[in-house]
């Protein structure tokens, strides 16, 4: 990439040089989501930015990689990007914890490119907010987790303190144990809370998670619209049109510097609530203005 003068640098919001910016945006698969984000991705950024679209990491070649800057969209995508390539990657639709572990797979190689993300999950903090905002009455929250969720248990029980609320949680270290650690957390929980932990909340899983909580009345903290379709209370996530505008801010930041920013999480997230489960449950939810403002006066609270 040529150098550019500081002077035009200062003088030009958008650089100069973005007509050159090539952009390879690399999806895990052809599924809806990363269409969506691809979609919203091109629609976003500006004119000048020259963007290619590989609908899976198997077309990669050396062909198709010249670029400036690669958008690597989800784990197969981004392992693919980081293993094949030199240019500066930034990863999307990507859990934190996956992320990490690329990283570590890729140490030993010496990468010497620049890498970072945007995490697909929520910041806990946000997530806990949510919780108290959606459901100010139920203050024993219910953690099932593996080891290999690497969560800060004692961290998020003084976070959960913080709020007036009493963590409840068990650690599962097999799949044989998960539906005796429910019973166990569930008997002393009045909200269930789940994080992105694949061993337990796998699509074999959830179901049985989801019915064994509401009949205990125990409304259960999603993840994604996936787990409030299933039957989960509610959920915040951040939809790929969201994490796409966030993506295109990066990329113009990327061209105006040349330089990608620490991973960071999602700016931008949405609200599900299941009306008909809140209904049954017997519980009152607010409306999501009123969630979000509770959220936002928790946040500036903090700081």
């Amino acid at each position: 990439m040529r150098a550019v003068p500081l002077c035009l640098l200062v003088l030009c919001p958008i650089p100069c040089w973005a007509e050159d910016l090539k952009v390879l945006v690399v999806l895990s698969d052809d599924s809806a989501p990363y269409q969506s984000f691809a979609s919203a991705l091109n629609s976003s950024l500006p004119a000048m930015v020259q963007t290619t679209v590989l609908e899976h990491p198997g077309q990669f070649s050396p062909d198709v990689s010249h670029a400036d800057l690669i958008v690597a969209v989800g784990m197969k995508a981004t392992q693919s990007a980081i293993a094949q390539t030199g240019i500066p990657v930034l990863a999307v639709m990507i859990p934190r914890m996956g992320y990490e572990d690329l990283l570590a797979q890729a140490a030993p190689k010496k990468i010497t490119h620049s890498i970072s993300a945007i995490y697909l999950n929520q910041p806990l903090a946000r997530r806990l907010d949510f919780w108290r905002a959606v459901l100010p009455d139920r203050r024993r929250i219910g953690l099932l987790h593996t080891p290999d969720a690497r969560i800060d248990v004692e961290r998020m029980r003084q976070d959960v303190a913080q709020r007036g609320g009493s963590l409840v949680d068990r650690q599962v270290l097999s799949a044989e144990e998960l539906f005796r650690g429910l019973e166990s957390v569930l008997a002393s929980s009045d909200v269930l809370f789940a994080i992105p932990d694949s061993m337990l909340y796998s699509s074999s899983n959830i179901r049985n998670i989801l019915l064994a909580s509401y009949r205990l009345g125990v409304p259960l903290i999603g993840l994604s619209q996936a787990y409030v379709n299933a039957g989960a209370l509610c959920a915040i996530f951040s939809t790929p049109e969201q994490l796409a505008e966030q993506a295109s801010a990066t990329v113009i930041g990327f061209a105006r510097t040349g330089k990608l920013p620490a991973p960071q999480y999602p700016v931008s997230f949405t609200i599900a609530v299941n009306q008909q489960v809140a209904r049954s449950l017997g519980v009152a939810v607010p409306s999501q203005e009123a969630i979000r403002i509770q959220m936002d006066n928790a946040k500036e609270g903090r700081h």
